[in-house]
């Protein structure tokens, strides 16, 4: 199945849009880096957000469930920079 990757990454920046006040709140803040072609979408965590040892839980609950509510398309977005957990 063909995706339309430039539909699917104007939608994700809306949603990360939508996201940015929470993040910016807690001093943090998160970019899009690209579309895979099996529908994964990849993002950067930023700031604080970027070693917070909840970021994990933010990026499954908070912005993977936007942006898949915003853009079924998507299958699964992964955190470029999470931190590792020992």
């Amino acid at each position: 199945m063909l995706i339309d990757k430039n539909e699917i990454e104007k939608k994700v920046l809306d949603s990360l849009d939508e996201l940015r006040p929470f993040f910016h709140a807690d001093g943090g803040d998160m970019e899009f880096v690209e579309v895979q072609d099996d529908g994964t979408v990849l993002v950067r965590l930023l700031g604080s957000c970027s070693d917070c040892s909840m970021s994990s839980m933010t990026l499954k609950t908070g912005v993977e469930e936007t942006i898949k509510r915003n853009c079924p398309q998507v299958k699964r977005v992964v955190g470029v920079n999470m931190p590792t957990t020992t």
